[in-house]
């Protein structure tokens, strides 16, 4: 039998309400929930009733996220549903490591409430944005990306889809001459040229701020963007350079398919993740997690492949 994976929603998949419905059925969630709302009062408003350009500001993308990301995982184990190994997708990864135990829930609030102040910060000195390219190879998108001034290959996603970050004037003449290359571009719901050199600022003062929490090795495997491997004992090290860096996701999925992983559920808000898994792999199977009904599907399938 083979081994199940959660895999935690990144960026760009908030909407209004999410996480509503676990925080009504799940215990788990409610908690969660309850508690990070001592620690930043007006989560709970955001995440269950903030217009969706309030939800895209970083710094409150980024624990409203969190919170649905994880309550879904928890809300999963509450019913039975454990993860052998986990992944998450930029943020999400912060997400995936507190549920892996290499810190309390509470802490990795902390740690992303942080990380989305700062890369909102660091997002407010130019004008960059991001896009996902589509229908053509990854090489041939980074090598035209780096033709424009500060625009850069980040996030390689899966066959046939790449993001590129970077200043705004370069995103949108990239994409027309992408275009006429046959390829299709899609405008990001993000604030900032995530995963590339305008982080660097944020990246040093993060480090800085992990210093501050106790972080351990995690309890299960955690699938690094970095390095599309499991974490090892370097974590905070690895969570810094994660945000100056490329996602690895096409990468880390295929390790993780290697490494035995058969099921894959994707946690927290929206289905982004399990697309980009089917593009990558038809043999494993992909289910999603972001609220009530979509929670009993998946633990009833699940159960059933017991």
């Amino acid at each position: 039998m083979g081994k199940i994976a959660f895999v935690f929603s990144g960026q760009g998949a908030q909407y209004s309400g999410m996480g509503k419905s676990l925080y009504d059925t799940s215990a788990a969630a409610k908690k969660l929930y309850d508690e990070a709302e001592i620690l930043r009062e007006g989560t709970k408003a955001q995440s269950f009733s903030g217009t969706d350009d309030e939800l895209k500001i970083t710094k409150n993308t980024q624990p409203c996220l969190y919170l649905v990301d994880l309550s879904a995982a928890q809300a999963l184990t509450e019913n039975g549903v454990k993860a052998d190994g986990v992944a998450g997708f930029s943020l999400g990864e912060v997400a995936a490591l507190a549920y892996a135990g290499a810190y309390s829930n509470a802490d990795g609030f902390k740690i992303v409430t942080k990380r989305g102040e700062l890369m909102n910060d660091a997002g407010g000195d130019a004008d960059t944005s991001m896009c996902a390219v589509l229908k053509l190879d990854s090489e041939t998108i980074a090598k035209k990306a780096s033709e424009y001034e500060k625009l850069y290959a980040v996030n390689f996603n899966s066959p046939g889809q790449t993001v590129v970050s970077g200043l705004s004037e370069s995103v949108e003449k990239f994409s027309e001459e992408i275009t006429e290359m046959g390829a299709r571009c899609i405008p990001l719901n993000v604030s900032a040229a995530f995963h590339s050199p305008f982080m660097k600022d944020a990246a040093k003062k993060f480090d800085k701020a992990l210093c501050e929490f106790d972080i351990e090795k995690p309890e299960i495997p955690v699938y690094a963007n970095l390095t599309a491997k499991p974490y090892g004992e370097d974590v905070k090290e690895t969570l810094e350079k994660q945000i100056v860096s490329p996602v690895r996701w096409q990468e880390t999925i295929e390790n993780m398919i290697k490494d035995g992983y058969t099921d894959f559920v994707e946690v927290g808000a929206g289905k982004t993740l399990c697309g980009l898994i089917k593009k990558i792999s038809k043999d494993v199977s992909v289910y999603n997690v972001q609220d009530e009904e979509s929670l009993k599907i998946t633990v009833e399938a699940l159960s059933e492949r017991n």
